[in-house]
This record gives structure tokens, sequence and C-alpha cells, in this order.
């Protein structure tokens, strides 16, 4: 029995709609399949320390999925675990994006009140892997993102499966569509962690 992870974005919770749809798809096609999408705290360090404990809890077969920054948060824990990851418009260079968002902030989602400072940007520059391995990833990109640039995740994955959503958005309005390839993802072998 496969367990599907999803990890969400920035400034958003278990409850977004690609995590709704992702698991609503999963319960109708694959009901011996679990599903977990966990409220990450805001904090990039404690996130990681959080999943990764969850992750190591688990004693099952597991597909990450994530979006957004929880896509370069995938990616961290791909290559610390050796797991296949579901990336929905990943973020590449998190840090640089989310420095203008210093100060206080609030969650929408889930009404919390947080502060983000550079060293919460440091967190992030930290979580980047040394090196990738592509064959683990499916990139899933939608070339009118109005929040990151598309081909920058296909230069940085190069080697990856992709698959390009011709005029879609940051919310990847046609995941709904990409749902069935879940299932091919939890056959496929990753490499050793390591």
């Amino acid at each position: 029995m496969t367990h599907y992870l999803y990890l969400h974005g920035f400034q958003s919770g278990p409850q977004s709609l690609k995590a709704r749809e992702t698991q609503a798809y999963l319960h109708s096609i694959a009901p011996e399949a679990s599903f977990s999408s966990p409220q990450l705290s805001p904090y990039p360090a404690q996130a990681i320390a959080q999943t990764a404990a969850l992750i190591a809890s688990l004693q099952q077969p597991l597909v990450l999925i994530g979006s957004s920054l929880g896509g370069y948060y995938a990616t961290w824990l791909a290559e610390r675990f050796g797991l296949p990851a579901v990336l929905i418009n990943p973020a590449i260079r998190p840090e640089a994006e989310l420095a203008r968002f210093m100060g206080p902030l609030h969650n929408p989602y889930t009404g919390e009140h947080y502060t983000l400072g550079p060293q919460h940007m440091d967190e992030l520059i930290a979580l980047r892997p040394p090196r990738l391995h592509a064959a683990n990833y499916w990139l899933i990109l939608g070339t009118a993102d109005e929040v990151l640039d598309w081909r920058e995740a296909v230069r940085y994955y190069a080697g990856a499966r992709t698959t390009v959503l011709n005029g879609d958005d940051h919310r990847l309005q046609g995941w709904p569509q990409c749902l069935p390839g879940l299932m091919g993802i939890a056959g496929k072998l990753p490499h050793t962690p390591g």
C-alpha cells in the first residue's frame, strides 16, 4: 500500500484545492492507498524536521507531492530518503522569491501569525541539495505561472519527466488531468539515499 504525502506551498495549507483534489482522486481510484497533507510550519527548518519525522515513521512505500515551496521541500526530502516526487510548479530559489515577504505575516488558511527573517532565508538555502537524481522526479509546470518561471524548473531538473501545461498558471488548473499519472510514480524505483 502506497502512502502519498502532499506538501503545500507558501501561505497555504492542507485544505488547498490541489490537496483536496489529490485526496479525492486517490480515495476514488485507489482506496487502499493512504494520503496525508500536514500543516507545515512557516519556518523552513521546522517544516523539514516535521516532515522528515513523519517520513521516518511510515512503514510503507511513499510518494512525495509538492506544490511551489512544497516542491522545494519535496526535492530535499526525495534526495535525503531516496523517494519519488511529483513537483507542481516547484520553487527553485525560494530565498529570492520570499525575501520580499520578510516581516510579519498571516496565513489565511490557518489564521497563524508569524514573522519571517533573514535566518529563514538561510534555512531555505541550506535545503538546496548538492545534486539531483532526475529520474526520481515528475515535473508538472504551467507556462503562464505568474509566480515562478517554469523554464527555470526545466533547466534545474534537466532529465526529469516533465509535463508542461501551456497557458496554465501557478495554481495549475490542469492538475486533475495529471492525477492518473500518480499510479505510475508509485511503482518506480528511486535511487538509494545518501
